[in-house]
């Protein structure tokens, strides 16, 4: 089974607690704080694995976590970080958010790596808040949470050559014919459902080329099979336009599947072509060949007419290709081993908005510092209250009505005002 395109839940790993500890040492009756932060969360990240070719993996699974880090001790002790969630997947994924549609990676060159969704930051322990003037403290911050969200995994599949056509003009044939793949053949429009790929050796060179199911007018736009794979020749460097040698008009053919990968993408249009009338071993293909070779070379595109189920002309064919591969200027692939994706700033804003029961305040930075606080300690709830009134929350809620007792909800928190 192809599968080319998956959605997925990614969840980076919560940062660990900070603790609170005092040292208790024997002859030591005044120890200081000694409470350890807590350990980073683990991170999700997606490398390219040159050993698969479609994205199967994810059929049975779909949503991944991260290990959380762990929590911070006493005598100092900081929490471990937790494990990170490295998930493969073929070179030539692209890598989008769910919600946003925004590109966040596009992994090309096998053993690419993109960081996706970031661990949370440990919270602090008591010991990172001591001070001259706090030689005590009884605070400690929670962990943040990890990053979580959702991505479209979608496969484009890398290959030197692609080889599109009306259906049934024996495009499978031809890559039977030249490599090792063995795709399905029979006499009927649709036989192929799949991209195949196969590895063509001409003396002593090599290169990929892929078979796109058939296309038809309309494709563009999702008529047929081929709409569901033109993706999958975008990546491709020169295309092999197989004309069929039994059609009626294989010129009209050649038009109105250009005409479809214009419509598409722009830029597949313009990729170097070369069109090849096949099934020259009957006599239909035979009267036509002297027009559509006329014709074609007219344009100043390549043109040749091969057999593809007697072999012949098909290795002068792949020498055509060899030269058009070899007029391109090199494919530059840029590595970015660090993630593609990058975090949200922070942001001092918020907003107030009254609900059915009391108000919610939204806002990154609020959000965070409440999710950081530790409720069991007196002293953590104090230091988010002198959080909010520099920021200005306070006054704002003022300004908005809350009174004492009023129900705030500050992310995932239920609040009382006091």
């Amino acid at each position: 089974m192809f599968f080319d395109e998956v959605q997925i839940h990614v969840e980076a790993g919560a940062g660990g607690d900070g603790c609170v500890s005092f040292r208790r040492e024997k002859y030591v009756p005044l120890g200081g704080p000694n409470g350890g932060n807590g350990g980073r969360g683990g991170d999700v990240y997606l490398e390219a694995d040159p050993h698969l070719n479609t994205l199967i993996s994810f059929k049975g699974r779909r949503h991944f976590k991260a290990q959380r880090g762990g929590h911070g001790k006493g005598k100092n002790m900081q929490g471990p970080k937790g494990d990170d969630v490295s998930l493969s997947v073929p070179p030539g994924t692209v890598v989008r958010d769910a919600e946003t549609g925004e590109l966040l990676a596009d992994l090309m060159a096998p053993g690419q790596k993109a960081l996706v969704a970031r661990g949370g930051r440990g919270g602090l322990g008591n010991a990172a808040f001591a001070s001259p003037t706090n030689q005590a403290p009884r605070i400690a911050e929670r962990g943040d949470p990890g990053e979580s969200r959702r991505l479209i995994l979608e496969l484009k599949l890398i290959a030197d050559v692609g080889i599109v056509g009306c259906p049934n003009a024996g495009k499978s044939t031809l890559l039977a014919a030249v490599s090792a793949a063995r795709p399905k053949i029979a006499d009927y429009p649709f036989t192929t459902l799949v991209p195949n790929l196969g590895m063509v050796g001409v003396d002593d060179r090599d290169f990929v080329m892929v078979d796109i199911p058939g296309l038809i007018e309309g494709a563009h736009k999702g008529t047929g099979l081929g709409h569901e794979f033109l993706r999958h020749i975008e990546r491709t460097r020169v295309l092999i336009h197989l004309l069929d040698g039994a059609a009626k008009d294989p010129l009209q053919d050649l038009d109105d599947i250009n005409e479809e990968l214009r419509l598409f993408n722009s830029q597949l249009a313009s990729k170097p072509q070369l069109v090849v009338l096949n099934k020259m071993d009957l006599p239909q293909a035979q009267e036509l060949w002297p027009l559509v070779k006329e014709e074609v070379a007219r344009t100043g595109t390549p043109v040749c007419s091969i057999s593809a189920a007697t072999g012949s002309g098909v290795r002068e064919m792949l020498y055509l290709v060899l030269q058009l591969l070899d007029s391109l200027p090199e494919e530059e692939i840029a590595l970015e081993e660090a993630a593609i994706f990058r975090p949200p700033e922070d942001d001092d804003g918020f907003s107030i908005s009254a609900e059915e029961v009391g108000f919610r305040i939204k806002g990154k930075r609020v959000e965070r510092l409440v999710a950081r606080t530790d409720w069991r300690h007196e002293e953590s709830i104090r230091r988010l209250h002198r959080a909010l009134e520099r920021l200005g929350v306070a006054k704002a809620m003022e300004e908005a009505g809350v009174r004492k007792g009023d129900t705030v909800y500050i992310g995932d928190s239920e609040l009382e005002w006091s």
